[in-house]
C-alpha cells in the first residue's frame, strides 16, 4: 500500500470518527448535552412511573433526549443549511401557529359551566395572574423588560400563552417554553406543598354546596359575549382567546359536533406531539446550561409558586366577606393549567376527607384562569409588542 492510499484511509477514518456522537460528546462541551439527557431520563421516569402528565412530558423528554445526542442536531434542526425534521416543525412556534390552534382545542374541550354557575370563579382566576405581574415587576430591574414579561409569562402556568408571549417580543423562547411545560406537567409536586402550608386543616375540610345547573343557552352567549367585551378593551388578547372561545362554542351549539370533535380529538392530540417535541427540542445543553437560563428557570418557578399563592389568598380574602365559605384549596386552581391543577385541588382536598369532591368547583377558578392568563397576555403585549 502506498503512502498516498495509507493516508486517504487515515482521513476516511478521521472523518468517520469525527461523525460520531461519541466524538461529539468528548470534545467541547459535549458534557452539556449528557447532562441534558440525563435530565430527559428523569422526565421520562415522573411520565411513565409517576404518571406525572405523560401527555406532555413524554413528547417533551422525547424532543429534549434527540437534540442533546451528540451530533443528531446538524440533522434535525440545522439553522445554517435551513433543513431538519424539526427545523421546519418549529415554524409552528417561531410563526406562533401552534398556541392559537391549541387554544380552540382546549377551548373544545372545556366546560365553562362551573365559571357560569359560580362567576367570583373569575376573581380567584385574576388572583392567580399576581405571579405574572409580580415577577415581571422583579425581573424587569435585571432583564429587558420584553424579556422580562415572558418571563412572567411562565408564573400564567399557560404553556402555550408563554410561547406566544416570548415569540411575539421575540425573547428566547427555547427557555421560556421548556420551564412554562415542564412546570406544567410538574403542577402535582410543586403546589400541594404550598396549599397545604397556607391553609388549615378546618380550611381543608370545608364542603362546597353544589353548583346550579347552567342552562344551553348561557352557555352559548358565554363565549360570543367573552369575545366581544375582550375584544372591544384587549384586542392584543383576542388570537389566544378568540381561538379558545371559537372552540367552546363548537361544542356547545351542538351544531358543529364534528368540528368540536376534531378540535378536541385530531388536531388536539397532534398539536400535542409536535408542540411537546419542539419544546423539548430547545432545551439544548449549550443554551440551556447558563447561567442566564438557569436564572429565567428560577424565576418562572417563581411565578408559577406566586400565582398558586395568589389564588389561594383569594379565596380566604372573599371567606371573610362571605357566609357561604369556598374551600381554598380551589385557588390553586386559579393558574391556567387546565384540567392539572383542578385535579391536584380534588386530590389535596381527599387526602383530608375522602368523600369531599372538590373537582367541579375548582374548574371555575381553572378556566377562569385561562381567561385570565390570556388577558395578562394581552396586556403585556399591548404595552411592548
Amino acid at each position: 500500500m502506498s503512502l498516498i492510499s495509507a493516508l486517504n484511509w487515515g482521513d476516511t477514518f478521521m472523518g468517520l470518527w469525527e461523525s460520531t456522537g461519541i466524538y461529539t460528546a468528548i470534545s467541547g462541551e459535549g458534557w452539556k448535552n449528557i447532562l441534558m439527557i440525563l435530565i430527559s431520563l428523569v422526565l421520562f421516569y415522573l411520565a411513565i412511573a409517576k404518571k406525572f402528565e405523560p401527555l406532555l412530558l413524554v413528547p417533551i423528554a422525547f424532543g429534549m433526549l434527540l437534540i442533546n445526542i451528540p451530533g443528531a442536531e446538524a440533522q434535525l434542526y440545522n439553522t445554517e443549511e435551513h433543513s431538519g425534521l424539526l427545523y421546519y416543525l418549529s415554524f409552528g412556534v417561531s410563526e406562533v401557529i401552534y398556541p392559537p390552534l391549541i387554544f380552540l382545542g382546549v377551548g373544545a374541550m372545556t366546560d365553562f359551566g362551573p365559571l357560569i354557575a359560580n362567576p367570583k370563579s373569575l376573581l380567584i382566576g385574576g388572583a392567580a395572574q399576581l405571579g405574572v405581574f409580580l415577577t415581571f415587576a422583579i425581573a424587569v430591574l435585571f432583564l429587558d423588560p420584553k424579556y422580562a414579561a415572558a418571563v412572567g409569562m411562565i408564573g400564567g402556568a399557560d404553556g402555550p400563552t408563554a410561547i406566544y408571549v416570548s415569540e411575539t417580543l421575540g425573547q428566547n423562547t427555547a427557555i421560556i417554553a421548556v420551564a412554562a411545560y415542564s412546570y406544567m406537567a410538574l403542577i402535582p409536586i410543586i403546589q400541594p406543598p404550598f396549599m397545604k402550608m397556607l391553609t388549615t386543616k378546618k380550611e381543608r375540610q370545608i364542603r362546597m354546596t353544589q353548583l346550579r345547573k347552567v342552562s344551553k343557552k348561557e352557555k352559548i352567549i358565554f363565549p360570543i359575549a367573552v369575545t366581544l367585551l375582550c375584544g372591544i378593551i384587549l384586542p392584543s388578547a383576542i388570537p389566544l382567546l378568540g381561538m379558545l372561545m371559537l372552540g367552546n362554542l363548537f361544542r356547545e351549539c351542538l351544531v358543529t359536533d364534528r368540528l368540536k370533535d376534531t378540535a378536541s380529538n385530531a388536531m388536539m392530540n397532534i398539536l400535542t406531539i409536535v408542540l411537546g417535541v419542539c419544546v423539548g427540542a430547545k432545551a439544548k445543553g449549550a443554551s440551556f446550561l447558563t447561567i442566564e437560563s438557569l436564572l429565567v428557570v428560577a424565576g418562572g418557578l417563581a411565578a408559577f409558586i406566586v400565582g398558586t399563592i395568589g389564588g389561594i389568598l383569594m379565596v380566604k380574602i372573599m371567606n371573610l366577606f362571605s357566609k357561604e365559605k369556598m374551600n381554598p384549596l380551589i385557588g390553586s386552581a386559579g393558574v391556567s393549567a387546565v384540567p392539572m391543577a383542578a385535579r391536584v385541588s380534588q386530590k389535596v382536598g381527599q387526602d383530608e376527607v375522602p368523600d369531599n369532591y372538590l373537582l367541579m368547583h375548582a374548574m371555575g377558578p381553572n378556566v377562569a384562569g385561562v381567561i385570565a392568563s390570556s388577558i395578562a397576555a394581552g396586556v403585556l403585549l399591548a404595552i411592548f409588542a
